[in-house]
């Protein structure tokens, strides 16, 4: 990772698609791994970034009216920033041997969504330029589709001030046939993401080269069938086999298949399905979640940062 700070925009078309959970993950895994990471809850309708950290009083996002909602609203000046290892309930998410920082900025309870006004624009530039002098990794986590947030973050990254800023898009989708049909169409339908963005005056093709797709909930389907009495019969497991291959097939004739247009996958994780919150090392050494899921998001943390990663080749 270059000098420069990270502005990291996270959407999905679809909700359910892993973007929040996995989100939060990868700003865990920066943290414990050097660096100062912040997390703006952008989803405006349903802030939901204090749950998964688990912090208690700002769950649904925080009741005292001086969250992102209103900061950008203009009803307060300062945005609310909580500390997450001294607020959490978690104690092995409270880790001193992890010294960086780890920042929530939450959304207000019952906020809902709001246009993109110029006031608001200029508010929004004003709190990720803040974020780039004080953190080395800003994430926003915006509503699913076309939203407000949306629209909001991309009138801001069009200003002046932001027009340089180093910034990073992760279009999240699970590995289903709906899934990777809606992620194609907020990048490239009507009204999507690079339509969007040429409205605004913003380069589409920089855009493409800033952005990618991070697959969620992949099943293993493994080279080998399963033994008897192991995981799915000969039958089901062929089947399975076959419609991987075809979404695979799906996915590159929408231009999410090749190497460069994804930045990663992970895996189906129980723990997840029942339960959204960030997997930590401990509940692997507890054997509550699989090891191959920490490494997905640690590696999706490294490939994040990895400029190499990012090098515009033109192949998407």
């Amino acid at each position: 990772m270059s000098g420069e700070p990270l502005l990291v925009f996270s959407t999905s078309d679809k909700g359910g698609a892993g973007r929040s959970v996995t989100s939060c993950n990868i700003a865990y895994r920066l943290s414990i791994q050097g660096r100062n990471v912040a997390y703006l809850d952008f989803d405006f309708g349903s802030p939901t970034a204090g749950a998964l950290f688990e912090i208690n009083q700002i769950d649904r996002g925080t009741a005292e009216g001086n969250g992102l909602h209103r900061y950008l609203t203009g009803e307060k000046s300062i945005a609310a920033q909580y500390d997450i290892r001294s607020e959490t309930k978690r104690a092995d998410l409270r880790a001193p041997r992890h010294p960086y920082r780890l920042t929530l900025f939450p959304g207000d309870r019952g906020g809902g969504e709001f246009g993109a006004a110029p006031d608001v624009v200029k508010r929004c530039v004003e709190i990720l330029l803040i974020c780039r002098q004080e953190f080395d990794v800003t994430f926003i986590d915006l509503s699913a589709g076309r939203s407000a947030a949306l629209e909001l973050v991309l009138s801001a990254m069009a200003a002046k001030p932001l027009h340089d800023a180093v910034a990073r898009w992760l279009v999240f989708h699970r590995w289903t046939r709906q899934h990777i049909l809606a992620a194609n169409s907020l990048v490239h339908g009507p009204n999507g993401l690079l339509d969007s963005s040429a409205k605004l005056g913003h380069d589409p093709a920089r855009l493409l080269d800033s952005m990618r797709y991070v697959r969620t909930a992949v099943p293993s389907t493994g080279e080998a069938e399963p033994q008897p009495g192991g995981q799915g019969s000969g039958p089901q497991w062929a089947w399975l086999r076959k419609q991987n291959e075809a979404l695979e097939g799906l996915a590159r004739a929408n231009q999410m298949g090749s190497t460069s247009a994804t930045l990663g996958k992970t895996p189906v994780e129980p723990v997840l399905q029942w339960r959204e919150q960030v997997i930590l090392d401990a509940d692997v050494d507890a054997k509550i979640a699989r090891r191959e899921t920490v490494k997905a998001f640690a590696d999706l943390a490294d490939e994040l940062v990895n400029d190499d990663t990012w090098a515009p080749d033109g192949v998407f």
